[in-house]
């Protein structure tokens, strides 16, 4: 019961990614956004989310965890209520920003409070399974869920799903966990304001250059601003007597390498879902039902991948599985990239989605196991939320270089579309584009299609930087063998 309420909290934290991409068409009709800054209705909740989350995890550690957790979560409903009866596009982004606070808050507290409740080996081994199944499935079953709510009733659902899911949590948490030990300590503000402005920064420098160019003044103020911030934030990391994100962390290699990774292969994932979920809508012309049902066999994948993984690393190790997913999920996006407005789904998208999906439910067991592989109690709560961090900063970050390479590809193919939508279009047509700007069917179809494959190019490169770090970087001992089998091994991973 205890891992039946720890993962429903990481399913409703993860889900929220998701399940809101569905609506993305529904909220860009409805609260007027374009393109290129929809992508900030993810981005809004994964940067704070992203950029908090070592905050969350540390105040778990001092405050205790389950107290924390249950924050979070409440939090998190609040939020979730705001955003379902926004307006406009600012009071939506708010709201998304508050979902991820959050998050940032419940998120790491659940991880640790895996470690603290399951004995190494076998028995946390399926812990840490099931968990890693739940926030890699969790973005397939967001979709499905999103499709449901948006065909049944309207894309406000998507949010204020949330509301019942976490007070039913927040009900069953003194029940089922018990409180940690408190580690006394001190917050480090500074660092987690410095990592969040700096990323804010970062990721609305790429969003901008999609939008106006990388010569724009803002977009290169934006840039410049990223660097000084991210900059201070290390001196600031460095002298802290308890800094938020501790360096030496990054001193074991493989959990160095564990984190570059998973900071790849967040960018390919958030990626995947964005521009699937806008393809599948607008240029095959799929209900929101029929979108989310579409992603239904990624979850079932990903539980496969998740399951293999779970049984035979005490056998093989971390290692293989780490290659081969990253490989696999390599091999899916580069086939995603053949993707035009002649394809179907049975024909062009799920085969390279389930081959993405095995090799995603391989990778993010062995993930979470060698990130926290051999960490003291007291940081278990800094180091889940390192890793959690480098998921949705990978994703933000991610991201935004996708759209950026979209909004080049699709504006490259526009200068090619327009004269020739010219040459035919009626006048009333053409009345309707000077006044929009946007293109009708089919022209715009082409557009969306050649800005999609363009991202899947770069998304495909990020995991192939994955199974790079994997092959090179990652380090498995026969000590470090017995460990996850149940032993004594005294290395550290």
């Amino acid at each position: 019961m205890a891992l039946l309420v720890i993962a429903s909290c990481q399913l409703m934290v993860v889900l929220d990614i998701t399940i809101v991409n569905i609506a993305l068409p529904h909220i860009q009709s409805s609260l007027e956004f374009s393109t290129t800054s929809l992508s900030w209705v993810v981005n809004a909740y994964t940067l704070t989310f992203g950029g908090l989350l070592l905050l969350g995890g540390r105040a778990g550690d001092i405050l205790g965890r389950r107290r924390v957790f249950v924050f979070g979560v409440l939090l998190f409903v609040l939020a979730s209520l705001l955003g379902g009866f926004a307006q406009n596009a600012g009071q939506l982004l708010g709201a998304r920003a508050l979902q991820g606070v959050g998050g940032a808050i419940a998120s790491p507290t659940s991880l640790a409070l895996i470690s603290t409740t399951f004995r190494e080996g076998p028995e946390r081994n399926r812990a840490f399974g099931v968990f890693a199944a739940v926030s890699a499935g969790g973005g397939a079953i967001g979709l499905l869920a999103g499709g449901m709510l948006v065909e049944w009733l309207n894309w406000r659902w998507v949010l204020f799903v949330n509301v019942p899911i976490g007070l039913l949590i927040v009900l069953a948490t003194p029940r089922f966990i018990r409180e940690s030990e408190r580690h006394p300590g001190r917050f480090d503000i500074t660092g987690a304001l410095t990592s969040t402005a700096g990323m804010v920064l970062l990721v609305y420098g790429f969003i901008r250059a999609a939008q106006d160019g990388w010569r724009d003044p803002l977009t290169l103020a934006s840039f410049a601003g990223a660097v000084i911030i991210l900059v201070a934030f290390i001196l600031v990391e460095r002298r802290s007597k308890q800094p938020i994100t501790p360096l030496h962390m990054f001193a074991d290699r493989n959990r160095a390498g564990t984190y570059g990774i998973m900071l790849c292969l967040a960018a390919a994932i958030f990626g995947m879902f964005f521009f699937l979920t806008l393809f599948v809508q607008n240029v095959l012309g799929f209900s929101p039902l029929a979108a989310g049902l579409a992603f239904l066999p990624v979850s079932a994948v990903i539980a496969v991948g998740a399951g293999l993984a779970s049984r035979f690393l005490p056998v093989y190790g971390p290692k293989p599985f780490m290659v081969v997913g990253a490989i696999l999920a390599a091999a899916g996006l580069a086939w995603l990239t053949l993707t035009d407005v002649h394809s179907t789904y049975a024909g062009s998208v799920l085969g390279p989605m389930l081959v993405f999906s095995l090799g995603m439910g391989m990778e993010f067991v062995s993930l979470t196991l060698m990130a926290l592989s051999n960490v003291p109690t007291r940081e278990t709560g800094a180091a889940s939320g390192l890793l959690n961090a480098t998921q949705q900063v990978g994703g933000s970050l991610g991201l935004s270089i996708l759209v950026t390479m979209y909004g080049t590809a699709s504006t490259n193919e526009a200068d090619k579309q327009v004269p020739d939508f010219l040459a035919q279009a009626t006048p009333a047509e053409r009345i309707r584009f000077e006044r929009t700007g946007q293109l009708p069917k089919p022209w715009s179809d082409e557009i969306l299609t050649a800005g999609v494959s363009a991202a899947f190019i770069m998304a495909a490169i990020f995991t192939a930087v994955a199974a790079l770090i994997a092959l090179v970087v990652i380090q498995v001992r026969p000590s470090d063998l017995e460990r996850l089998k149940g032993g004594a091994g005294p290395g550290p991973m």
